[in-house]
């Protein structure tokens, strides 16, 4: 059953035109970058930047709206013999394969175009993690928020605080604590932020911790290994599961 409900909203989602227009974004954004930095890694560094703003905020506004839009759907399938977590997760699930997909198309093709390299992939692969991540927690806020306006609301704040206000709060932090030693602070921080977890994910395998400044040395350190590299997959995996099971129990409990 859940299967058939992940088909169905994967289905009618790709059907419609805002995603279509999120593919054809993404893609003229992405060959446009390729064609125009002359380099492909000038034209990955142009697409981290686009995909670590645009892809949270669509994964997050489109999966609140379309809560709220299949509400009625949703009521129906609750009144039939299924588990409500079993509905909830066919419905993320579904969000999230059809953003996948447009992505895949939008930014992987250039990708396999101008830069199948591990870099290139590690892209993709943060991009396509980031979607998965911000898909759950746009569920958990609209499952917490019964008005339209407020789910919104919150998906838009989400957004603030990890595109823009974390960066300058971890900064304002490693500032006050300058006294102390900041590697376990600053990882601790870093894992805070799955957008800035992606960011150094790919900028690490780009090689150019070096323009980072201290920070990057830093960070190096920290996530150049192998053990690194398994501590980041373990944190954005995390990211994934909490707000993913904290949207099913709160789901579960809900008056529809």
């Amino acid at each position: 059953m859940m299967v058939r409900i992940v088909r169905y909203v994967v289905g009618d989602i790709l059907r419609g035109r805002i995603v279509l227009g999120y593919t054809g974004f993404l893609l003229v954004a992405a060959l446009g970058l390729f064609n125009l930095g002359g380099d492909a890694t000038k034209g990955l560094i142009g697409l981290l930047s686009l995909v670590l703003l645009v892809v949270p905020l669509v994964s997050l506004v489109f999966s609140t709206v379309h809560f709220y839009n299949a509400h009625e759907f949703i009521e129906l399938l609750a009144a039939q013999p299924l588990r409500r977590s079993t509905l909830l997760l066919a419905q993320i699930c579904g969000v999230a394969l059809a953003l996948a997909a447009a992505l895949l198309l939008g930014i992987g093709l250039p990708i396999l175009l101008y830069a199948p390299t591990a870099t290139g992939l590690t892209l993709l692969a943060v991009s396509l993690v980031l979607t998965f991540v911000f898909t759950a927690l746009a569920f958990l806020a609209a499952v917490l928020a019964r008005d339209k306006a407020r789910g919104v609301g919150a998906a838009l704040l989400l957004w603030f605080y990890f595109a823009l206000l974390h960066d300058g709060l971890t900064l304002y932090a490693l500032f006050l604590l300058e006294d102390f030693p900041l590697e376990g602070v600053s990882l601790g921080l870093l894992s805070l932020n799955p957008i800035d977890l992606a960011r150094v994910l790919v900028l690490l395998q780009m090689d150019v911790s070096a323009l980072m400044g201290y920070t990057g040395a830093m960070m190096k350190d920290l996530l150049g290994t192998g053990t690194g590299m398994a501590y980041a997959m373990v944190v954005l995996a995390g990211w994934m599961a909490v707000p993913l099971a904290s949207a099913v129990w709160v789901f579960r409990r809900k008056d529809l």
